[in-house]
């Protein structure tokens, strides 16, 4: 089993070290940390030499002392088209993203097709022949 263990982490470990698609390395720009407190506050903010940037911040304001987390994410696309996203995480809502590029559902109520409705009036009688 040791054996077998060792073979699987070897040939899991990669040939050499990470490389971006263009083969240069992006430099980090800005990297500002504050580490988890006792109350479960922290934040990161980080920029890289290509635009990319990504923040976020929580602290511990939920029930029973649970992160209540918000932040932002933004960088552009190789076509050029910027794309921002931002988002709260907390127990009201849970994770509720918001950006332009996320795609939006149809508003409801939306027409129902009839043969939907021909399935649920024949399940009706189903059930009322069944009792």
């Amino acid at each position: 089993i040791i054996f077998a263990c060792l073979l699987a982490v070897a040939a899991a470990r990669p040939d050499s070290g990470y490389s971006s698609r263009s083969g240069d390395e992006v430099p980090i720009v800005r990297d500002d940390r504050v580490y988890p407190s006792a109350a479960g506050q922290y934040s990161t903010d980080t920029e890289t030499g290509d635009g990319i940037s990504i923040s976020e911040s929580g602290y511990g304001s939920g029930p029973d002392g649970a992160v209540e987390t918000q932040g932002s994410v933004s960088f552009t696309h190789p076509d050029g088209t910027p794309f921002e996203l931002r988002f709260v995480a907390d127990a009201a809502g849970g994770y509720q993203p918001e950006s332009a590029a996320l795609p939006v559902a149809p508003e409801f109520p939306h027409p129902i097709p009839q043969f939907v409705l021909d399935q649920i009036a024949f399940a009706a009688t189903q059930r009322d022949s069944d009792e």
